[in-house]
Parts: C-alpha cells; structure tokens; sequence
C-alpha cells in the first residue's frame, strides 16, 4: 500500500538497512541510537573508572575490588537523540518549468525523515514560503507520526519567492548542539542563504546543503529572440525579465556562471565543514543516497 504519493513502501524497504550519520560530538536528548565520547546508563560496557564520594555504587564491579582491593565502577556507552531538521524552498523556482525539482526534493525530504525516524530520531520539515519557515507537520518521532506527517507533503503547493536567510534566522526551534541541518534548495535567490548556515554553525549545528537543480538549468536549450520570465517575478515588467536573443555564446556564458555559482557553494561549504551535494532532478533519489552520501559518510 502506498505511503503517499512522493514515496511508496518499496522505496523505504530500501531505506531499511540505513541510517544518517552525525559526525560531530552533541548533546541531543537521552534515549536515541546515537553513541557518545561520555558515559550513560546504556547496556553496552565501555570504561572502568576507581570509584569516588558519589558516585553509583551499584555499578562496583566486586570482581575487580577481590583482586586489587580498590573500589572500580563499570562505565557504559551514552546514546543520544538527535533532531534532525528539514528546510525545504517551496519558491516557484523549485517549481518550473515542470515539477520535477520539487518532486525530487520531496521525494528526499522524505527519505531523509524516514532514515532519521528509524535511527530513533526526531525529524522536522520546514517549509520555507516568503521570509518564513511553517512546520510542516510537528516533531515526528517515530514510524506511525512519520506516516501521518510526511502525506502533508502530497498538497504542498510550490510558488512565489523564498528568504533562506529571514526564514532560517526567524525560526524559533532551529535547535543547539543537537543534530542535523539539511537545506533543499536550488539556491537561485538573491537572499543571503550563507549568513543562514553560520546561524546554524554557531548554534552548533551539523549542516548539510542540497541544491538541486533541473536539467533545464544544466543544459538550457534555448535559441533566438525570446523573453526570459523569471518565475518569481510577479509584475511582468519586473527589471528581473529579459527580452534578448539567445546565441551559442550566451549559452556558453550562462554554462560557465553556472558552474562559478555551483563552485561558489562548494568552496563556502568546505571552508565551514558543511557536506553539499548538487543533484539534477531526473536522477534518482537512491544515487545521492547510497552513492554520493555513502561515499563522504553522510549515510551509513
């Protein structure tokens, strides 16, 4: 039976055997699936440590005080909960000319939340709309809340312009020092997205970026005399518009500032330690997800 109609069960029976990775030392909340350098009340034995004035005498271990006459406590493994959040563009530009970027960062936004529902996370989806981010559907933690909550998606409507910047900045719950960041845009906004991401590096946060991009964008196949529209325009004579006359050198051109805007990304994310995958919207899902991101560790 199908999920919802951005994903179905045999797209998470492949999902199953995955998990996000979070890389950094965090806080999180007790009674998740991610270990810890500090000690916790888990099962798993990690350290011995001598005994001192309040610590849990339950945890002597009398084997060791019968051979050394010194008071040893046993140590266990400490797992955390972490939050993993989704902000996803919903500006038109992710929109057009077909639904096939949206589609794709739908479709990742729920493969991403079903991977960190089943690691024992808890999983959020903003949806940026304007310079604000609405909550999707709440906290999801667990399989059942992530059902429910993830079908949202299936009306979510694509259109007018997004502030990465303002959205992310504005948000009341955008967590410290627990979890995971993603930001699915294609990034063509005038906003300033990077002050976001240094928002979320100072709150600690991991961040990852995913631009995804169709293959219009890559490979536009335009020519002669036509007018550019830009989709988030809303005024027809908006300076934004073009009228030219597209030639084998203006496409060339537009080639090499795209792979200078894609760079540019690239190197900020790499200077600040954040993971950035660009993707085009008609590959599948599952090549980011057990290729690209197994290779740099995002996914395990």
């Amino acid at each position: 039976m199908a999920v919802t109609k951005i994903i179905d069960d045999n797209f998470l029976s492949r999902l199953e055997a995955a998990a996000l990775y979070v890389r950094a030392e965090m806080q999180g909340y007790f009674g998740g699936n991610h270990k810890t350098n500090s000690h916790g009340s888990t099962v798993e034995f990690s350290d011995y440590q001598e005994y001192a004035l309040g610590d849990d005498i339950r945890r002597i271990d009398w084997n060791l005080f019968s051979r050394f006459e010194k008071y040893f406590i046993k140590l266990f493994v400490d797992e955390r909960q972490m939050h993993i959040q989704i902000f996803l563009d919903c500006s038109s530009s992710m929109q057009k000319p077909d639904l096939g970027k949206a589609l794709y960062a739908m479709r990742l936004t729920a493969a991403l939340g079903f991977l960190a529902v089943q690691n024992m996370d808890r999983t959020s989806v903003r949806l940026i709309k304007g310079e604000v981010a609405e909550d999707l559907c709440g906290t999801i933690t667990g399989k059942n809340a992530f059902y429910r909550g993830i079908g949202k998606l299936d009306t979510l409507a694509f259109e007018g312009s997004s502030d990465l910047e303002k959205s992310i900045l504005g948000c009341p719950s955008a967590g410290t020092n627990n979890g995971l960041t993603v930001i699915i845009s294609d990034f063509m906004t005038e906003s300033n997205w990077k002050r976001a991401v240094d928002y979320l590096l100072y709150q600690k946060r991991q961040v990852m970026l995913v631009q995804v991009l169709s293959p219009e964008d890559v490979d536009p196949l335009f020519n002669g005399r036509m007018r550019l529209v830009d989709i988030e325009a809303e005024d027809p004579l908006d300076e934004r518009n073009l009228k030219l006359r597209v030639t084998r050198s203006h496409l060339a051109a537009y080639r090499e500032a795209l792979n200078d805007f894609i760079g540019d990304i690239k190197g900020f994310c790499s200077s600040r330690g954040v993971d950035f995958f660009s993707v085009v919207s008609d590959e599948p899902v599952e090549k980011l997800l057990f290729d690209r991101m197994f290779k740099t560790g995002t996914v395990k």
